[in-house]
């Protein structure tokens, strides 16, 4: 099972799947895509793709690790594991044989917002992945003896995934200094005092809680039709009741923040140092109306690529960075974060390589961006939904991610045309009003010996 996206939801895990999750489709009427809801309240998109026999099955769940209770950090991501343990119906181990036998493939992750599960195969498996995926979404039966094993699989995981990567361990340490109220600063794994508490009944408490059809959202993509689909998931999902009905995701909210905060870390496994600067910003579903359009578009030109002013003014031009750039996780339920990067190269010092990513910053805020620039940016993401469609995988997690985060099928519809109505002046309220130095938070990886200056 894949490891959610705990260590690895910085920095571009999520880059393909939240630029696209928060960036979707225009040509939704042309692709036939359509979605209803079930009796029992499952929502269920369908994606229909007939170039090739093949079906993306996913199923979304509206709870991640910012859903935990104190004290339980890492229970989403353990449950994901647990999941494959079995039903009264089919043993632990079958599910997963069936995908293999028939060529297919499967996965799961867990991220902040949600957790995911889904298979990909021929058509004529999909009622076979629809009966085992509605069975293990209330019949689930975990016993102590598979307790104590997965649990050492995922502190196994966290030790290879985040304790033995440096820049994993400055990852969490920078996000818990980021948020300082809200549960996006806890690792979807988990910190590992409290992984190695986690038993059964805070699994179970957890899935009786966040799984049922009524919180969940069911995406079939590809060689496939709304019809096809509708039958299967009536005889399947259908059959599964429905959950007490679960309040608001409120969460606690960051306060003001009103310091710059720096988190550093030497290592002797660190051979090239590297600056990364963040902050807290509103995302699709937190903002006003066109913040999140403009912090994308805003992402793309200081640092999204080659092309971009960070890559431009520090590889380029001065030859003095290694690496630059900048990215936007705006895919989340709550406030997400904005981001800047940047690694010296041969002797260039790295205090340099900083200052001169912030004057690039501050030249945005006081000066705005061109036209030309605005515009390329834009037909760089509207051609990056294009290309997205040629991916039935993808598409089902955009429509996956994006309604798990308090988007609609409409909101996917409509976001070429909000890119679109950016001016270049939201650009220059963007960056100064939410990247403001004084509220960022600074971390520095370093080699054993400290190499800023």
């Amino acid at each position: 099972m894949a490891p959610g996206l705990a260590a690895a939801r910085l920095f571009l895990v999520l880059a393909g799947v939240v630029l696209l999750a928060a960036a979707p489709l225009r040509a939704q009427e042309a692709q036939g895509v359509s979605t209803f809801t079930l009796d029992n309240g499952l929502q269920v998109v369908v994606i229909p793709d007939h170039r090739a026999p093949v079906v993306t099955h996913m199923v979304w769940y509206k709870v991640g690790g910012a859903d935990e209770m104190p004290g339980k950090s890492g229970i989403a991501h353990f449950l994901e594991h647990l999941m494959f343990k079995g039903t009264a119906r089919h043993p632990a181990g079958e599910f997963s044989a069936r995908v293999a036998e028939i060529g297919g493939n499967e996965n799961a992750f867990t991220a902040q917002d949600y957790t995911a599960y889904f298979q990909k195969v021929a058509p004529d498996a999909l009622p076979m992945m629809m009966d085992y995926e509605a069975d293990r979404m209330r019949g689930l039966v975990l016993t102590d003896g598979v307790i104590a094993p997965e649990r050492d699989v995922i502190i196994e995981e966290r030790r290879m995934r985040v304790d033995n990567n440096p820049r994993s361990v400055l990852s969490e340490e920078m996000q818990a200094t980021l948020y300082q109220n809200h549960p996006y600063r806890v690792p979807v794994i988990g910190w590992l005092q409290e992984m190695e508490t986690l038993g059964r009944d805070d699994a179970l408490s957890f899935y009786d809680r966040y799984y049922a059809p009524n919180n969940a959202v069911l995406v079939v993509a590809g060689d496939v039709t709304p019809d096809q689909v509708r039958g299967l998931a009536e005889t399947t999902y259908g059959k599964v009741p429905r959950g007490p009905d679960l309040p608001p995701r409120v969460r606690p909210q960051e306060p003001e923040q009103n310091t710059r905060r720096t988190v550093t870390l030497n290592d002797p496994r660190v051979s090239v140092p590297s600056v990364q600067k963040l902050w807290v910003v509103p995302s699709y579903a937190s903002g006003e109306a066109g913040e999140a359009e403009a912090l994308d578009l805003l992402s793309e030109i200081l640092g999204g690529g080659i092309r971009s002013r960070l890559y431009q003014a520090l590889v380029v031009k001065s030859g003095a960075a290694a690496s630059a750039g900048a990215y936007y996780d705006g895919g989340t339920l709550d406030d997400g974060s904005f981001g800047i990067y940047a690694s010296p190269r041969g002797d260039a010092k790295l205090a340099d390589i900083e200052a001169a990513a912030d004057a690039e910053l501050a030249r945005i805020a006081a000066d705005g961006v061109t036209e030309d620039e605005l515009e390329r940016a834009k037909n760089r993401f509207v051609r990056s939904m294009i290309f997205a469609r040629d991916d039935q995988s993808d598409m089902a997690r955009i429509y996956g991610s994006t309604l798990t985060t308090g988007g609609s099928v409409e909101d996917i519809e409509s976001w070429p045309d909000r890119i679109r109505a950016v001016p270049a002046s939201a650009i220059k309220a963007a960056a100064a009003r939410y990247l403001d130095q004084s509220r960022s938070v600074t971390g520095y990886l370093l080699p054993a010996k400290d190499e800023r200056s």
